[in-house]
């Protein structure tokens, strides 16, 4: 019955690999991204089995190849050695099993004895209603070279009748697993089943056997109905958890878009199975970061990367480009008080080219063309507020188009306005930001069809992407009163 159900199965590895193959090459360049991680074609989502291993760094990501929509869920896999410069390697899961023939849903990664362990969920169609009929359960795949995956016979390796009473029986996924104290754990994102979302934690000495510890943590009624993508891990002495609370409700400018992400930071009691925190704190302040995973590399650095997209809405490419979906830049974690703090990668600073840098400048009511221009690149600009009423940039600029960055001097709130962006969604996102000494400091990455805002030296970070036309290149700066533009340095990207 096993062989089968995988014969009546159509999405095999070899097929995927052989649509790509074919395929490819096919995408309209338009809005394709220089530096960032994108797929070949067709459709990304969650970076899933974020991991450094045998000297390289491994992401792989939820991957429908043959269409640039959501589908059956694949793990497409990338490889890098720097985390900006990637590689392509073969799908490395299909949904070919009876326990995940509708999608190899969103998980993990963990080294075990030298080879490379997969752990996602199988998500399994029961009825009509695909959206209200399903069941998930974990299940693990192992590679000895890190490339070719071979799931476990013993799947699914935690089963429906491990769902605990008062939980949802069918929201049980995206295992992100971790070693402490010599014991395996895992959290699953799930909810209570009456509208309020949870965090679920496993324990295994193994990978194969598993039992249920407890509700790690749940929505106080403020953070959803469901929550996803869960990721725990120490940093400086403190546990911190990151996920992603599904339809949240706004609270005043912070999440403001349908599916949010928050990180709590406390003390995890792994014997309780309890997380003790005090309060919930946004990871993206902008319009397109879901879902985020970290790892932690050689150096010993945290590093977190997260889909650079929102759900339920239409992205430009989906129409003709045969291509959706992209990765945000990596950042690394650093842990001041009882926040974090979020840095690109120094990587980044060997794709520079040429620096351009302007000596300080007084702004003062209107807009003004800074000289510079570019589609991919990075900017680095320190305002001195003084008398300004507000202050700030727009960028990707042509007559018609702008994507437009402005500080509110009174308000203290940055805001990122992209109703004149190009094609797909307008709208606004904004943060409260305090000034430091007077000065706002931003660095920017801009590239082709993405843009991220890094706030006061990364105490906060706002992700949206832009289509706008690719004339539209302008880099401007404007105020209400008077400021002054004391440091601005570009640099080209070039990977």
């Amino acid at each position: 019955m096993k062989h089968e159900a995988q014969s009546e199965n159509r999405y095999t590895l070899e097929r995927a690999k052989a649509y790509i193959e074919e395929h490819r090459h096919n995408v309209n360049p338009v809005y394709r991204l220089g530096y960032h991680l994108m797929p070949e074609v067709g459709w990304m989502n969650d970076p899933n089995g974020f991991i450094y291993f045998n000297g390289m760094y491994h992401m792989f990501y939820q991957y429908y190849p043959y269409k640039p929509v959501w589908g059956p869920m694949h793990w497409g896999h990338a490889v890098s050695h720097d985390l900006v410069s990637w590689s392509y390697l073969p799908v490395a899961l299909a949904p070919d099993h009876p326990y995940d023939r509708n999608g190899c849903f969103s998980g993990s990664a963990i080294v075990q004895d030298g080879k490379l362990v997969l752990m996602y969920t199988g998500h399994v169609v029961t009825g009509p209603d695909k959206d209200k009929d399903y069941q998930q359960t974990q299940n693990i795949a192992v590679s000895e070279n890190g490339i070719d995956f071979v799931k476990s016979e013993l799947n699914p390796v935690i089963g429906l009748h491990q769902i605990p009473e008062y939980t949802s029986p069918k929201d049980f996924r995206d295992p992100k697993v971790f070693e402490r104290n010599g014991m395996y754990y895992c959290v699953l994102g799930s909810n209570d089943d009456t509208g309020n979302g949870n965090i679920l934690l496993y324990r295994s000495t193994d990978l194969l056997n598993w039992t249920y510890v407890n509700v790690l943590a749940q929505s106080d009624g403020t953070l959803g109905d469901n929550w996803e993508c869960p990721d725990i891990f120490s940093l400086d002495d403190r546990d911190v958890l990151i996920m992603s609370p599904q339809r949240m409700p706004a609270q005043g400018d912070q999440y403001r878009n349908l599916h949010s992400t928050v990180y709590m930071m406390g003390t995890l009691d792994t014997d309780k199975g309890v997380l003790q925190y005090d309060e919930y704190v946004p990871l993206d302040c902008g319009f397109d970061f879901y879902a985020p995973q970290t790892m932690e590399d050689a150096q010993g650095r945290r590093i977190m990367m997260a889909w650079m997209e929102t759900w339920e809405s239409e992205i430009p490419t989906q129409a003709s480009h045969a291509w959706a979906g992209a990765m945000t830049l990596p950042r690394q974690l650093i842990r001041k008080g009882e926040r974090l703090i979020f840095q690109p990668l120094p990587e980044l600073s060997k794709y520079r080219l040429a620096g351009v840098e302007q000596k300080a400048r007084s702004v003062e009511d209107g807009t003004h063309d800074l000289g510079i221009s570019g589609d991919c690149y990075e900017l680095h600009a320190v305002f001195e507020a003084a008398e300004a009423q507000y202050f700030g940039l727009k960028l990707r600029t042509s007559e018609h188009e702008e994507t437009v960055i402005t500080y509110d001097v009174q308000e203290r709130r940055l805001s990122m306005n992209r109703d004149r962006a190009g094609q797909g969604l307008g709208g606004e996102r904004a943060t409260t930001v305090d000034l430091h000494e007077g000065k706002l400091e931003l660095r920017i990455f801009v590239d082709i069809s993405s843009i991220e805002v890094f706030i006061q030296q990364g105490e906060q970070v706002m992700s949206a992407r832009i289509y706008p036309d690719p004339n539209s290149k302008g880099i401007e700066v404007f105020s209400q009163g008077k400021c002054t533009l004391t440091e601005l340095r570009k640099w080209d990207l070039q990977v």
